[in-house]
């Protein structure tokens, strides 16, 4: 890879280009990573998955103390904290991430540039400097495109209104609001409208699918729906904005069905598009689809361009942080070996953030009927378990899918408080070969008690005891 300034330059500092900056320069490659915001982690660490996740444990915090009587009565009433207090937590953990992985790309003598990015030609970019300075041209014999995604705007909604909020610039907001309409019920809408309900803000979700969350299974899906409603949040299905305007004190959002929110701020959270508008593609003729994301092979290699790759949400699915660090430490792997034996795994954990967390892997019972796979059901609910008796957070369940014949595990749902650490025993069980992946391993395994991972063996006792009924 001789003639040019670098063996691999990266494009992005986020999950997918850390992932593939750090193998290549562990395999003896020189690397660049070029970085357009004023410090390193990407969207993850600064508008996503960092920020939104520390601030819904700060709201959890905050409504485990006010449900104990005991510390209420302690402090003389229930702890009320605004919406930037508790954003402070997330910009503590935000700072920590931060130093620890610039100390990771001074450590393994990185060159990281600051900058916008941009082709000039198949082996050539240039990187515009962040504030004063000079444009520079370096080239590369390969290239790992890893620039993330940002939040979708329709042009018909004036973002530059001060109570008009996307996914990203809601972490401004430097009030609590008394009532807030949420705009797309995904993920994202979904985790926001957990947080500002656990704040004691009246929520307006709107939903353009006729349910919540529709790739999660039914039960999963019903359990979150009736939480939220019984927790106060007004959620609305199968419906589409017709206009979105700011009246000054309060947004008035009129839907196409004829119903009409008018609440202090307006949270868009419907959809998001790869960000490739500054890299100049068309000067290596790659077209972006109408989401902003580009079509990889199985080694993440660009379609005709076998010398530049592309990871993380600059791809589409699954766009997930920890799926992104997976697909560049592998597209790493094929640009300096030229193969790669290793592939993202079959059954990803799916983490949703909300208030109880929900985690998913593996089949939905909607699927496997589809499939006409024969299959039983076994069930924990959280309300009986010692553990969760103990920390007060009763409310949850989880739920295994096993063949009804070879009863091995095919799916495993959980929703109530840490359900996205508890998802990872059974991810590891269905990741064995054999006997080793059945329902019988958790009835002959002896679990820590009290613990939330004891609600394995209680489902799997609860799948077993179906069988023998029928």
């Amino acid at each position: 890879m001789s003639g040019f300034d670098y063996d691999v330059i990266v494009v992005g500092s986020g999950p997918g280009g850390e992932g593939a900056a750090m193998k290549a320069c562990k395999e003896g490659k020189k690397v660049a990573i070029i970085e357009k915001y004023k410090e390193v982690g990407g969207g993850c660490t600064h508008w996503g998955t960092i920020p939104s996740k520390a601030l819904r444990q700060a709201v959890q915090h905050v409504i485990q103390f006010n449900r104990n009587s005991c510390f209420k009565e302690a402090c003389g009433g229930p702890i009320q904290l605004t919406f930037p207090q508790l954003l402070g937590t997330a910009t503590d953990v935000i700072k920590k991430q931060v130093k620890m992985r610039s100390a990771f790309y001074e450590r393994n003598n990185l060159d990281l540039l600051y900058g916008t990015a941009s082709f000039v030609d198949e082996h050539t970019m240039q990187v515009k400097p962040n504030g004063k300075g000079r444009a520079k041209k370096i080239t590369s014999a390969v290239f790992a495109l890893a620039p993330g995604s940002h939040p979708y705007r329709p042009k018909d909604v004036d973002f530059t209104q001060h109570n008009i909020f996307d996914s990203d610039t809601i972490l401004n907001l430097d009030f609590t609001p008394r009532s807030i309409t949420i705009y797309g019920a995904g993920v994202i809408g979904s985790e926001y409208a957990s947080i500002f309900q656990g704040l004691g803000v009246s929520v307006n979700l709107i939903n353009t699918q006729p349910a919540l969350l529709a790739f999660l299974d039914e039960e999963i899906v019903h359990a979150l729906s009736y939480d939220m409603r019984k927790q106060g949040v007004v959620i609305r299905s199968n419906e589409e904005y017709k206009t979105i305007t700011s009246k000054g004190k309060f947004v008035e959002t009129k839907l196409a069905s004829g119903k009409t929110t008018k609440t202090d701020i307006f949270l868009w959270a419907n959809g998001r598009t790869g960000n490739f508008e500054d890299l100049a593609l068309e000067k290596v003729g790659i077209k972006p689809n109408s989401r902003g994301q580009i079509n990889v092979n199985e080694n993440y290699q660009v379609e005709g361009k076998e010398h530049i790759y592309a990871v993380g949400d600059f791809i589409g699915y699954p766009s997930l942080a920890s799926a992104a660090y997976d697909q560049g430490r592998f597209a790493a792997s094929h640009i300096v070996d030229g193969f790669c034996n290793v592939k993202l795994i079959k059954n990803i954990p799916t983490g949703i953030y909300t208030n109880p967390e929900i985690s998913s892997i593996g089949y939905t019972e909607r699927e496997l009927t589809e499939q006409k796979v024969p299959y039983e059901t076994g069930y924990s609910r959280f309300d009986s378990l010692a553990r969760a008796q103990i920390s007060g957070e009763t409310q949850g369940l989880l739920k295994i899918i096993f063949h009804s014949e070879t009863l091995q595990i095919l799916g495993v749902h959980c929703f109530g408080d840490q359900a996205a650490e508890i998802i990872h025993i059974g991810q590891a069980i269905m990741a064995q070969e054999g006997d080793a992946n059945t329902l019988l391993y958790f009835t002959n395994t002896t679990f820590n008690y009290p613990t939330m991972a004891e609600a394995y063996r209680v489902a799997a006792l609860n799948g077993l005891n179906r069988l023998d009924n029928h």
